[in-house]
């Protein structure tokens, strides 16, 4: 199941390439940071990253279940758990520990 959600979110870059949306890790380094501090935070990089989440959840309940998913199947996944994931996951990209993401970290493979 986390794979499919994995699957999905990581297609997010690809259609949003196809519709104009950020293309490089500037312009994600950009849409993320919303204090405008140059930088992004666990909790910018957590709310960008859940938008796509709350798109998928059709019933807005904070639950992707499997009607919800790609392909329609798979086990529910809760909103609390895929940040939990996403925090995880800034912690890996965060390279240099400083609790900020910047645009060459965003860039980088996960870890």
């Amino acid at each position: 199941m986390r794979a499919v959600l994995a699957a999905a979110l990581l297609a997010l870059p690809c259609l949003a390439a196809a519709q104009g949306y950020p293309r490089t890790p500037a312009e994600y380094l950009r849409l993320m940071d919303t204090d405008g501090d140059g930088r992004v935070s666990e909790q910018e990089y957590v709310d960008y990253l859940s938008a796509g989440f709350r798109r998928m959840d059709a019933n807005g309940d904070g639950v992707l279940e499997p009607e919800e998913l790609p392909g329609g199947h798979g086990k529910p996944i809760t909103l609390r758990s895929h940040q939990d994931n996403l925090r995880r996951q800034f912690h890996k990209l965060d390279r240099n520990h400083d609790g900020y993401l910047d645009a060459k970290e965003l860039a980088a493979p996960p870890a």
